[in-house]
């Protein structure tokens, strides 16, 4: 069974590689994954190598690893079988209960997709040829100025597909009523004593992610100087790239923007600072502007920035307690986020400049079905959004 494996390179940051069940490294798979190191975020590498080394472990139980250059479209299709079987048979006639989601699949597929065009690239292993075909079946529609976009022309598509639900343009989205219950349960003010109580940091976390509609790992990236606090102005976020973040967050694309924030967020960061500056006192740790800004409060490493694993393992313990849908991802929260501006009749060139999208047709391909949704823009209320992120402390 192959692995993926974190390393530490001498003077270098963490990553990840792909070892065999004779803890060999797998070196086509190394080969791709350093070529990209510098242009991926570590969490990036992480993924990807985890989808390889489960196309290597499927391989491993065909015993077909020495042609893995020489495989086609019914050895890939027969990997998304595999598993969608909990990784035990490429066949079966009732599906595993513990199938993965559609989303997961298309992001292994992605992976072993982008290894053999690579491959075929630069070692011209021919595997990539025999799974893209022609140009996607839905092209979409091109404008009469559409020469001067910048994005490149519509690629080859791959003959092996992921079948998804029919309404698979529809991001999931987090109601204000699950998003608050969300926010409760992480941290609440108690009144008598005038503090919170629970986890101030995870409140902010997903007090940041619903305000904002940032990517978590932009979060994870933040330091305190990266919040601005209006001093009546308006309060903003600075989103920074960074490739020295010890949590291998990484902004995607790298590209620097604001995100403006209410009031009410910016109390509840003031707070949370206080709170963050009276553990570092206690534990003897000096903390300053360009600290990362969420970390490590009561376990060790003390005070260091916080990982995406830990966010992944809050978010599993809440659904365990049926907090929010059953579901539901940090990701959710942008879903919603931008659903929300856009009900309330933002522009789309603004919302596409808040989610950082490279360019707005990305926010119409996402979020386009608001616009067309009249029932549910007659349903929406905003104002019960924003009072929804609110909390009366008595203050």
């Amino acid at each position: 069974m192959a692995h993926s494996l974190a390393v530490r390179p001498a003077n270098g940051q963490r990553t990840w590689t792909v070892i065999d069940e004779k803890y060999r490294t797998v070196a086509p798979v190394e080969d791709w994954l350093e070529a990209h190191r510098q242009l991926w975020s570590p969490n990036t590498v992480r993924g990807y190598a985890t989808s390889l080394a489960q196309w290597w472990t499927f391989l491993e139980q065909r015993d077909e690893t020495a042609k893995w250059a020489d495989l086609g479209v019914p050895a890939v299709a027969g990997f998304l079988s595999w598993l969608r079987n909990g990784r035990t048979v490429e066949h079966a006639l009732v599906e595993s209960e513990q199938a993965p989601e559609a989303g997961t699949l298309e992001a292994r597929l992605a992976a072993l997709i982008s290894f053999y065009r690579w491959q075929e690239a630069v070692f011209s292993v021919p595997v990539a040829g025999r799974l893209m075909r022609g140009t996607p079946r839905r092209a979409p529609a091109r404008g009469l100025l559409a020469h001067l976009d910048a994005r490149t022309a519509p690629a080859p598509s791959s003959l092996v597909r992921v079948r998804r639900q029919r309404h698979r343009g529809r991001p999931p989205l987090l109601l204000p009523t699950e998003i608050q219950a969300i926010l409760d349960s992480c941290a609440m003010p108690d009144a008598t004593v005038g503090e919170w109580v629970g986890n101030l940091r995870d409140r902010l976390l997903f007090a940041l992610l619903a305000e904002t509609g940032m990517r978590l790992g932009e979060s994870l990236g933040l330091r305190i100087c990266d919040f601005v606090m209006g001093r009546g102005s308006t309060p903003y976020v600075e989103i920074v790239p960074r490739e020295d973040n010890t949590n291998g967050a990484r902004v995607k694309m790298m590209r620097p923007r604001r995100i403006y924030v209410g009031c009410d967020l910016e109390r509840l960061f003031a707070d949370y600072l206080t709170h963050l500056a009276c553990r570092a006192a206690e534990f003897g740790i000096e903390i300053d502007a360009g600290s990362p800004l969420l970390v490590n409060l009561d376990r060790p490493p003390l005070l260091a920035a916080l990982r995406e694993g830990t966010v992944r393992d809050k978010v599993s313990a809440l659904r365990k307690k049926r907090i929010g849908p059953a579901s539901w991802t940090p990701h959710w929260f942008r879903h919603s986020h931008a659903t929300a501006l856009l009900l309330a009749g933002t522009p789309e060139w603004v919302v596409s400049r808040r989610l950082g999208h490279a360019h707005v047709q990305t926010t119409l391909d996402l979020y386009g079905w608001v616009r067309e949704d009249e029932a549910l823009r007659a349903a929406a209320n905003w104002k019960s959004y924003i009072s929804a992120w609110q909390v009366d402390d008595g203050r």
